[in-house]
């Protein structure tokens, strides 16, 4: 485990503030390895596969990160490696933890892509990950921020999907604000980009602004999807500009024909509600992204992803009622939030239970399936999940179609 054992505890609360933190499981993960043949064979894993085809199955929402200790020209923000900075610090062990490479000193890159492939190993055939790149956040004067969180570049990605394609899609991140932002995403979509990610929060981008036109035209033009976080963040550090995250910013892409999927079908905080002018009133930025899916004109443009909705903070406000929504299901698509759900301490199978989307009797298999293999938890998780009789439909999980397709 994670080194200064007792300071990591102390700064977990700050760490994970607002994130809701159950101990149930402990806070690392215990990273096994070999998930025994009575859980890989168990009627809850086999029921899970039923109706899926693996071979039409992309985890539409994976995170791609390390160090940089390879090469690669991964950067993290100075104050994710400070002890003078504990939370951001603890943080980033955590991070390191639920991709069980914490104990990789100089080895963190390559490990992290050696702990996915063991993981996916543990799925069936077929099933691959589409993994994020992370551009850095930029000013309004289109330069580079010296204070960016994070920054995992385009063509990392694209080497590790051309070295690894029986695992692994990727989706490049391209700042609107770029003065090259056409021609990277040109780059990005004839080098085999599926799609293109956003975290408008962390990253400094106005989805509302014009400046965004020229960009969106150019995914438009391309059929590249837009993946797009809409709601609160707390994951990734940054401008901590929280407004760029409301959903109802995301007409601008919409109005230009671009296909967007909003992350986490922006299931947690809260925002203007724009629609009734820039001082509108204050509502949940779920609702705001639940009256978007159900007007008719966007019918065909936006999407939603389930990423990171079994989590404690995102669960009780609307993850029922995205499951009751058996119309949305067309336009819903998985994804794991890898490492997420190896930050134990964000999640409670307990809870999912005592609010009743989950038998008590499937709590002790998912949480044994989920110390060996965090990805087959998340999927079998959200498979056995159930709201009024009602479950995520399988063609939820069968996302590949989405991101080969071609704009008609």
């Amino acid at each position: 485990m994670p080194s200064r054992r007792g300071f990591l505890a102390a700064a977990a609360g700050g760490a994970l503030s607002g994130c809701g933190i159950s101990l149930e499981q402990g806070l690392w993960n215990p990273c096994r390895s070999q998930l025994p043949q009575r859980l890989a064979s168990h009627a809850l894993v086999q029921a899970a596969w039923q109706g899926i085809d693996a071979r039409q199955m992309w985890d539409a929402h994976a995170h791609l990160l390390g160090t940089g200790d390879s090469g690669s020209g991964i950067v993290i923000h100075s104050a994710m490696q400070s002890l003078l900075s504990p939370a951001q610090f603890a943080r980033r062990l955590f991070f390191l933890n639920a991709g069980c490479v914490h104990e990789a000193p100089g080895n963190v890159d390559r490990s992290y892509l050696e702990r996915i492939h063991n993981l996916v190993d543990g799925l069936r055939p077929g099933v691959k990950l589409l993994l994020f790149a992370f551009d850095r956040a930029y000013r309004e004067d289109g330069r580079p921020d010296p204070e960016s969180a994070l920054y995992v570049p385009d063509r990392y990605a694209r080497d590790v999907a051309r070295a690894h394609p029986d695992y692994f899609e990727w989706a490049a991140s391209i700042h609107p604000y770029r003065a090259d932002c056409v021609e990277a995403l040109e780059w990005a979509a004839a080098n085999g980009a599926r799609a293109v990610k956003w975290l408008p929060a962390a990253m400094g981008m106005d989805p509302a602004s014009p400046r965004c036109e020229r960009f969106y035209a150019a995914l438009a033009r391309l059929s590249l999807p837009l993946i797009c976080h809409a709601g609160e963040e707390r994951a990734v550090l940054g401008r901590d500009a929280q407004a760029f995250g409301n959903p109802l910013r995301l007409r601008r892409a919409l109005s230009q024909g671009v296909r967007v999927v909003v992350a986490h079908c922006a299931s947690m905080g809260q925002d203007r509600d724009l629609d009734r002018g820039p001082e509108g009133p204050v509502a949940e930025s779920f609702e705001l992204f639940a009256r978007m899916m159900d007007e008719p004109r966007y019918a065909g443009l936006l999407f939603g992803d389930i990423a990171a909705m079994t989590q404690k903070n995102r669960a009780v406000p609307a993850l029922a009622r995205v499951i009751g929504r058996e119309d949305w299901h067309p336009r819903l698509l998985n994804g794991s939030d890898y490492p997420l759900p190896g930050v134990m301490p964000i999640f409670s199978v307990d809870e999912l239970v005592s609010i009743g989307l989950l038998q008590a009797a499937a709590a002790p298999v998912l949480k044994e399936i989920r110390s060996y293999n965090v990805l087959l938890f998340d999927f079998v998780l959200k498979r056995t999940l159930r709201s009024g009789g009602k479950a995520f439909a399988p063609r939820v999980f069968e996302t590949r179609g989405f991101f080969e397709r071609l704009k008609g």
